[in-house]
């Protein structure tokens, strides 16, 4: 007798497979880690295959995970188009979205145009800036949505998912250990920024900032030409650059959290939009970056 995959079986299975880790998958989903381990438990009896292989150290998706993997990204983008179009078939109204330059770059376009082809009376309107000017915007309602990033051990906000961060540089770059690190970094206030300059610290790595900037285009042209390095999420780091990690004088560097904000009560078609992102940032897949 056939058996069918259930959606919520299908939302854990996903996030542990976008997470590699079943306590931060956990925490996508809103369950606890005891929970989610159950759930792909009973989604393994159902489809007679191992979907990961776990250690202590590590979570890999087998190869029937990653066959898994496409129909389960499937299922739950239609269940949820459906839910959403029978439920807020006219959803319609403005709303104001906050996000730094670099999510604003690489990982909402898909998203928002996603929105407006399946709710063409939503206005979406994007600002960017630094996580901690947007979520006073949105304490002051000046914006009703914000994604913004935050350390694990201060996570806040509802969260889409965990990411790694990377050391980047451009591919023909040369370390010079006798001279101090040239960093170009998002201005104070960017989480990766704290983290990365934490890390040198505590390694006693001589430093300098060379450029400060909130674009992300900029970022990427000052790393290119000034022989610098810079720290990003792994999704955020465009083409042009590569992953460096490992070397001596630049220290491993923790997660981070991604996650959605809005307000206790909002309206109807904000919660929507807030909805729709968090279920997409938490199906995203990190894109492949050329030199790691």
């Amino acid at each position: 007798m056939k058996r069918d995959l259930e959606i919520d079986l299908l939302r854990s299975f996903v996030a542990v497979a976008a997470h590699l880790n079943f306590t931060h998958a956990a925490h996508a989903v809103g369950r606890s880690q005891s929970a989610v381990s159950l759930q792909v438990k009973r989604l393994e009896e159902i489809v007679g295959r191992s979907l990961f292989d776990r250690s202590r150290q590590s979570v890999a998706v087998t190869h029937a995970g990653e066959t898994l993997l496409v129909y389960a990204n499937r299922i739950l983008a239609a269940n949820d188009a459906a839910l959403s179009h029978i439920q807020r078939p006219e959803a319609a109204g403005l709303v104001k979205i906050g996000a730094p330059d670099d999510y604003a770059t690489f990982l909402l376009p898909p998203i928002l145009a996603a929105i407006s082809k399946d709710y063409p009376r939503l206005q979406l309107e994007v600002t960017c800036d630094n996580a901690g000017d947007l979520l006073l915007q949105l304490d002051r309602r000046a914006l009703d949505v914000v994604v913004a990033t935050h350390p694990t051990n201060a996570v806040a906000g509802e969260i889409a998912r965990y990411e790694p961060i990377h050391w980047v540089a451009a591919p023909d770059y040369l370390d010079d250990p006798a001279a101090p690190l040239s960093l170009v970094l998002f201005p104070t206030g960017c989480v990766c920024r704290d983290i990365a300059l934490d890390a040198l610290r505590r390694i006693d790595r001589p430093w300098r900032v060379a450029y400060s900037t909130r674009s992300i285009g900029l970022v990427e042209k000052a790393i290119l030409e000034n022989a610098s390095v810079s720290v990003m999420e792994v999704s955020t780091i465009p083409a042009r650059l590569k992953i460096i990690d490992g070397r001596e004088g630049f220290p491993s560097l923790p997660d981070v959290a991604i996650s959605v904000h809005r307000p206790t009560k909002s309206e109807a078609h904000v919660s929507l939009v807030a909805d729709y992102l968090l279920s997409k940032l938490a199906g995203t897949v990190s894109r492949d970056i050329v030199g790691q």
